[in-house]
């Protein structure tokens, strides 16, 4: 089965994520985060390309952006493409966690201009995920690769929060779950909008550690410190935990 026929038949079997899309009124726009993050898009998620098109066609007189998000994240370069379509629009971003960012979700939300929780959201850091096949020197290769990623990823929260690179190398290694609270106490979100009930999660997260806040530890708090220096960001692709269920049914469809 080659790859357009394996894409048609997963296609037949699942219906397609909402592509990204604006509603503008006057200098404000509001955009949806509402799905995985994910460099196939379609079916699978949010592509950062698909994001950047509805991104594009926001109109000039635009000074707000206010990305309300519930996801459970992704592919980590189109997380990082995507942050980075942001930051590079001259309109001031919002980020609002509706339900979960988690992730990938979460260095979007934590890279915005403001960052704003809902009541009763989450959020969620960890560690970069990945894939390898091949030899030991492929395996070495892939881990020494996600330390380098993951450095990246916490110089994110660095920059929003402060504290120490350590810290939150820390924090992300254990896998931390904040509550709305609990991402302002450590500096990850500027305020809990409390005007309005928040979505509900609705995603699997049973692939990660802890399947959210309520089953979590209290995540340590971040203390200010002197700012340290982060690596330089990682090459090449990193494989996310959607990427493992593709692969899981990509084997699977060429079975059959």
């Amino acid at each position: 089965m080659n790859h357009d026929a394996r894409r048609l038949w997963m296609s037949r079997r699942q219906p397609r994520n909402e592509a990204p899309t604006a509603a503008v009124e006057g200098t404000v726009a509001t955009m949806r985060l509402y799905d995985p993050v994910d460099s196939w898009g379609d079916i699978f998620g949010v592509s950062a390309k698909e994001f950047s098109v509805a991104l594009d066609g926001l109109p000039d007189e635009v000074e707000e952006i206010r990305l309300h998000i519930n996801s459970p994240g992704g592919d980590v370069f189109d997380g990082i493409a995507i942050l980075n379509a942001l930051r590079a629009h001259s309109a001031r971003v919002v980020a609002v966690v509706d339900g979960i960012a988690a992730s990938a979700a979460s260095f979007i939300a934590c890279g915005a201009d403001e960052l704003v929780m809902a009541q009763n959201s989450e959020l969620m850091i960890h560690d970069a995920w990945g894939v390898c096949v091949g030899n030991a020197a492929d395996m070495v290769s892939m881990a020494d690769m996600l330390g380098r990623l993951s450095d990246n990823i916490a110089s994110i929260y660095f920059d929003k929060a402060g504290g120490d690179m350590a810290q939150w190398r820390a924090a992300m290694a254990a896998e931390s779950w904040y509550s709305a609270d609990e991402a302002v106490a450590v500096g990850l979100a500027d305020r809990v909008d409390r005007k309005k009930a928040a979505a509900k999660n609705s995603f699997d997260l049973s692939m990660f550690t802890y399947p959210g806040r309520e089953a979590a530890p209290t995540p340590t708090r971040t203390v200010a410190a002197a700012p340290a220096e982060p690596d330089a960001p990682a090459e090449g692709r990193a494989v996310s935990p959607l990427d493992v269920a593709k692969f899981r049914l990509l084997v699977a469809s060429t079975r059959t």
